[in-house]
């Protein structure tokens, strides 16, 4: 059976490959063999190599009042966070569709991370009791459809350092228990076979600390131990998956400091926002950010460039800087004001 009516099926898959990410779900529903070929490594493998696929950044960000006074924010006591989606060829802004069950927002401070066509959200508070929760929940693009992955096996984590290679594994480590007792633990999801794999325990315990894969590594940068509370270090410790190890570095972050806006810049370098500035961890770089931009709590690396997402301005609507790392230059991105909440977390996606 033809792809499309009258044409050859090359010339039918050449059309398919050119559907924008967000129609392929569309797509997949008109027939079986539509299905069935957008479904095939052979019809990714296709659409990338002919340079069709699509570079896109989902973050974890807070709905927003409309309400203003004199132009400045109005927080809600209790924010309600979901997955909202930017495209920066575009400018485009969407937002995913709730997990099933959490309808009034996703549990705080959950971590995400890409894993090729899925997007995977794992732990998080429980927004009414702050209770922490082991919950993994799985989004694909190519279905548009939301699943239950297995649960993180061991105590109940929050604060803990996630990141994902980009393939298949997403990788786990430190944070804290319900007792707030920092953990040096982790663990290694693979969510194509929906298995957890326990590592081997770091040298230190870590609350709070920031995870990132970096030269085929999962790092797990900063933190504290139990006795420290809250008390920044800046070390780092990084898994080799090939042997199994870990190895520490004791002065990574080259100050004692919280290391959430940590980000592997996609060009073999590390970057963070450190006092108004984007910094390479090496100090091969540093760059101001803009003048009207108050703080900076979130940085994700897409295609080359770094996002830094913020207040732009005291008081006033979060919105977002890209920074190309090929130029120095920074671009002012356009934010609807229905995006401009907090944001927690983000990341990016090859789609």
């Amino acid at each position: 059976m033809d792809l499309i009516p009258r044409l050859p099926n090359d010339v039918g898959l050449d059309c398919l490959i050119r559907l924008p990410y967000d129609q392929l779900p569309t797509a997949a529903s008109v027939c079986r063999s539509w299905k069935s070929q957008i479904e095939l490594p052979h019809f990714w493998n296709r659409r990338k190599s002919a340079g069709l696929t699509r570079r896109i950044v989902v973050m974890v960000q807070s709905t927003v009042d409309p309400t203003h006074k004199h132009g400045l924010r109005k927080y809600m006591a209790a924010p309600v966070y979901r997955l909202t989606v930017y495209e920066p060829g575009t400018g485009n802004w969407t937002h995913l569709p709730p997990i099933p069950g959490f309808s009034d927002g996703l549990p705080l401070f959950c971590q995400i991370a890409p894993v090729g066509y899925d997007l995977v959200v794992v732990g998080g508070l429980n927004p009414e009791k702050w209770e922490a929760s082991n919950s993994v929940f799985v989004y694909n693009f190519v279905s548009a459809t939301w699943r239950r992955g297995r649960d993180m096996p061991g105590c109940r984590r929050s604060f803990f350092g996630c990141a994902s290679d980009g393939d298949r594994r997403v990788f786990v480590a430190g944070g804290h228990d319900n007792e707030k007792n920092a953990l040096r633990s982790g663990m290694m999801y693979d969510v194509a076979d929906d298995v957890w794999v326990p590592l081997p325990d770091m040298a230190d315990e870590r609350d709070e600390c920031k995870g990132a894969f970096h030269r085929g590594k999962f790092h797990v940068i900063g933190g504290y131990n139990t006795q420290m509370q809250g008390q920044f270090g800046k070390s780092t410790e990084a898994f080799d998956p090939s042997t199994c190890q870990w190895d520490e570095t004791d002065d990574f972050l080259g100050a004692d400091t919280c290391p959430r806006t940590c980000v592997d810049g996609g060009n073999r370098l590390m970057y963070m926002y450190r006092d108004g500035a984007v910094v390479a961890l090496d100090y091969s770089s540093k760059t101001r950010i803009p003048n009207d931009m108050d703080s900076v709590p979130c940085m994700i690396e897409c295609d080359g460039q770094l996002l830094a997402v913020g207040s732009v301005g005291f008081g006033r609507a979060h919105g977002v800087y890209v920074l190309d790392l090929r130029t120095y230059t920074w671009t002012k991105a356009e934010v609807p004001e229905e995006f401009s909440g907090h944001v927690q977390s983000g990341c990016c996606l090859e789609i």
